[in-house]
């Protein structure tokens, strides 16, 4: 099944844009799950009809859905509390009733995420259309799933658990209890349900539109996207410029926005750090706030393409030519200044504006030292000289 994710910042009319996009593709035969992520109905608005926590049809061969956060983080809590019991029981802990659980901050994103993986994951459907949170929510939390897996491995990592029968012994020797079974696979049953969603945003058909009203702000706005999703090794599939007034505004105040949307739409026809540009595409102003179908369908939202080809982060081999491995991450948009780079071990810490990962190095250059980085073109390029000690060939 293929999955669009469809992003902007507030305002910008990214959940009208979805419910277009959605109806479109329903109406072009495509069975379709259009997931929202708001917590007032702001999607029934635009389509029309109300949507709630159990999926609904919206239109032949269309399906709506937003999940109740604060349902499943009860159902969760609940779990977690049978599963604990004994350790709860020793404490001489009261246990929560459900219906004084209210969810905590953060448990709506982790509920959400699990919602897109089980949409994702469904056989019922051929197309899930997701509107995302606006922008400064939804960045992080893409990179959610990759973050909370590697905090799992770090305080309880896997290879740990099997040494399990001989937890009694090193209980005794270290004068305090090891850490219980029930945690390690409670932790390993997370690490697979994490897995499952990264899987799902990292996949080849899944892609991100961006959706951005035409102007300063919404170009501010798609510049600091592009750098995000790239650094997460996401392409922009396209960029939805909407809202755009047409060529015939009358004079006055309107035609000084006009002349705005136009000067902006040349840049980002110019441009290539969001979407290449036959990727964009432009969406009317109606005059109003679309309401039902009539009104989205009169929007002519772009159809659904194939998927954009994965984000490839080659390794080249200059070793006979300049005695270096290079690692390339195209990072469009990126400036010099605001880029961060620092070794630790196997893995590579990036920081670049106000973003940061922290990635794996392919294993030709874990056994490598840094001999240096350079920004290019909106690509990084950072050169790996083979350490003599680890790669004895390269030292011959």
């Amino acid at each position: 099944m293929r999955t669009i994710l469809i992003m902007g910042p507030g305002g910008s009319g990214r959940t009208t844009v979805a419910a277009a996009t959605a109806r479109r593709a329903a109406a072009e035969g495509a069975r379709t799950l259009l997931l929202g992520a708001d917590r007032t109905d702001t999607l029934g608005t635009a389509l029309g009809t109300g949507t709630g926590p159990a999926p609904a049809e919206a239109a032949p061969l269309l399906t709506v859905w937003r999940p109740d956060a604060a349902e499943r983080f009860r159902q969760d809590l609940t779990a977690f509390q049978t599963r604990a019991a004994n350790v709860l029981d020793l404490l001489g802990a009261a246990r929560l009733d459900a219906e004084e659980v209210t969810p905590l901050p953060g448990a709506e994103e982790l509920s959400f995420l699990r919602a897109l993986r089980d949409a994702a994951l469904s056989e019922r459907y051929d197309l899930l259309v997701v509107d995302m949170p606006p922008l400064p929510q939804a960045l992080p939390l893409l990179g959610l799933p990759e973050e909370l897996r590697r905090y799992l491995r770090r305080l309880l990592p896997p290879e740990r658990q099997a040494a399990r029968a001989l937890r009694p012994v090193l209980g005794r020797l270290a004068g305090v209890p090891m850490p219980a079974e029930w945690l390690y696979e409670t932790a390993a049953r997370w690490d697979l349900e994490l897995a499952a969603v990264e899987a799902v945003l990292t996949d080849r058909h899944t892609a991100v539109r961006l959706v951005a009203e035409p102007g300063p702000a919404g170009a501010d706005a798609l510049r600091t996207a592009g750098l995000g999703l790239a650094l997460r090794g996401m392409r922009v599939e396209s960029l939805t410029a909407n809202r755009v007034l047409p060529d015939a505004a009358p004079d006055g105040w309107l035609a000084g926005l006009l002349a705005q949307q136009r000067k902006t739409l040349a840049e980002w026809r110019d441009r290539q750090d969001g979407a290449r540009t036959h990727d964009l595409h432009q969406v009317p102003h109606l005059g109003r706030d679309p309401r039902g179908g009539d009104d989205l369908d009169a929007l002519a939202v772009p159809a659904v393409n194939p998927g954009p080809a994965p984000v490839e982060w080659p390794v080249t081999d200059r070793l006979a030519e300049d005695g270096v491995l290079v690692w390339h991450i195209p990072l469009p948009g990126a400036i010099r200044d605001e880029l961060d780079l620092v070794r630790r071990g196997d893995e590579l810490v990036i920081g670049v504006g106000p973003f940061r990962r922290i990635v794996a190095l392919p294993s030709a250059l874990r056994r490598c030292t840094v001999a240096g980085a350079g920004l290019r073109e909106g690509e990084l390029r950072i050169r790996f000289a083979p350490d003599p000690g680890l790669w004895p060939a390269a030292g011959r």
